[in-house]
């Protein structure tokens, strides 16, 4: 059934607890916009995911931290769960909460509708930024806010701004897909070759951690071939070997991969690295040809 909340009807309410926090959230000073994302945004949610609430606000006019606090007191089951000031967390999680209400995990997360403009007009362009920030070994592909906002579902929206910015999402840009595959698509072969000179010195930390680097940049590349947008790197690989284009036994390659790597199997987990990266060459190189 649809619920009305301000102008903005919620096709699709999952779960009662994130109506009440709709609700309380409404009035909050600063609030332009709140969508649910994620797993749950996406449709892709199993019974354990938690929700993720995108808080979208104008730079000119941001969030009351104040007002939210006490919007979300009189919900959350620990009295002592708080929010963040803005900026907090990080240039790119910007800051948030993780709370839970009547025991369901609630992650609010603040979104400056400012640059998530700009990084949807630079994307529009082929042009997007890798960041460090916390949580996210891969890295932070400015892209992100972008698949967020082309992924969500709104929950308030009463300026329409996340729907105008929608728009600016779909279809997904070519020139976009053929920059990340260029960035992407270099980096996993060049990821690998530096674990081989890891390897050399038995050097697992690095070894490690530049496998994760092949296989994230793997991910990336699938989703650009496909006009997916990668919004997390947790769970990417897996989601990308269902997709239409993409690498036969990838799930079970990577599966394997990790299993040499824990019995110190370098050799072996590299060559199933290089095996990959092969693979994705030349399906980047059909895919080129027939488009």
């Amino acid at each position: 059934m649809a619920t009305q909340f301000a102008g903005c009807q919620i096709e699709r309410m999952e779960h009662p607890v994130i109506a009440r926090l709709v609700e309380a959230l409404r009035p909050v000073q600063g609030l332009t916009a709140l969508v649910l994302g994620g797993s749950r945004g996406r449709g892709t949610a199993g019974p354990a995911s938690d929700y993720d609430l995108g808080l979208y606000y104008e730079p000119d006019a941001p969030l009351d931290v104040t007002s939210l606090q006490a919007a979300i007191a009189p919900l959350v089951d620990e009295p002592s769960s708080t929010v963040t000031r803005i900026g907090e967390w990080g240039p790119w999680i910007n800051g948030g909460g993780w709370l839970t209400i009547s025991g369901v995990e609630v992650d609010l997360i603040y979104r400056d509708l400012g640059r998530v403009r700009e990084v949807i007009a630079e994307a529009q362009q082929g042009r997007f930024s890798m960041n460090y920030q916390p949580g996210h070994p891969h890295g932070f592909c400015s892209v992100i806010w972008m698949g967020e906002v082309a992924t969500c579902q709104p929950l308030f929206d009463p300026s329409g701004c996340i729907a105008k910015l929608k728009g600016e999402t779909s279809p997904y840009p070519e020139v976009l897909r053929d920059a990340l595959i260029t960035r992407f698509g270099w980096e996993v072969g060049f990821a690998i070759e530096n674990a081989e000179i890891a390897a050399r010195r038995a050097d697992q930390t690095h070894i490690a951690g530049c496998a994760y680097r092949a296989l994230c940049c793997l991910a990336q590349t699938l989703f650009a071939l496909n006009g997916r947008y990668l919004i997390n790197e947790k769970g990417a690989l897996a989601e990308a070997a269902t997709y239409p284009l993409t690498l036969e036994g990838l799930a079970t390659t990577q599966a394997a991969i990790w299993r040499d790597l824990g019995n110190q199997d370098h050799e072996r987990a590299l060559r199933r690295l290089h095996g990959l990266s092969d693979a994705l060459r030349a399906l980047v190189e059909r895919a080129q040809t027939k488009g």
